[in-house]
């Protein structure tokens, strides 16, 4: 199974419509992409809760990291950059943290709110070895504005 994006963006909008609580919206978010595509092997959020420091947050699949500096691996590094991270290889990304063992492939992508204060990120992990593209990592971006870039 492949994501659909237009349908995978249509049923969070309109699962989200009106909803402020950014517990709530990552919760529906995870949720939803977890589900949409056999690549997304564990699909969650890490959200800022102090200076430079992340901590798990609403997310599907096996358990995660508890406690992620900026300093340290693909979801730090996100975080500190605020860039998107498609890492095709884990092994090969300095600093990886090794949360699950069967993580061969990453997508990280920073979550800013209107005001571009940052909240977290989103990590999409794979089992398969260079499992996202550009177009993956493009349409979440655009779906991740579209529910946290109104608050």
């Amino acid at each position: 199974m492949k994501v659909d994006y237009p349908t995978l963006a249509k049923t969070i909008a309109a699962l989200t419509d009106g909803e402020t609580d950014v517990v709530a919206l990552m919760a529906t978010v995870a949720c939803e992409v977890h589900h949409c595509d056999d690549r997304f092997d564990w699909t969650g959020f890490y959200r800022v809760t102090g200076p430079q420091m992340l901590k798990i947050g609403p997310y599907q699949g096996g358990h995660g990291c508890l406690v992620i500096p900026f300093s340290r691996g693909v979801c730090g590094a996100a975080a500190r950059t605020r860039e998107i991270k498609r890492v095709e290889d884990v092994d090969a990304f300095p600093g990886h943290i090794a949360c699950a063992s069967s993580t061969r492939s990453e997508l990280v992508l920073p979550v800013e709110d209107a005001r571009g204060a940052l909240l977290g990120v989103f990590d999409i992990d794979s089992d398969q070895p260079a499992a996202f593209h550009q177009r993956d990592a493009d349409e979440i971006d655009r779906i991740l504005k579209a529910v946290f870039g109104r608050l």
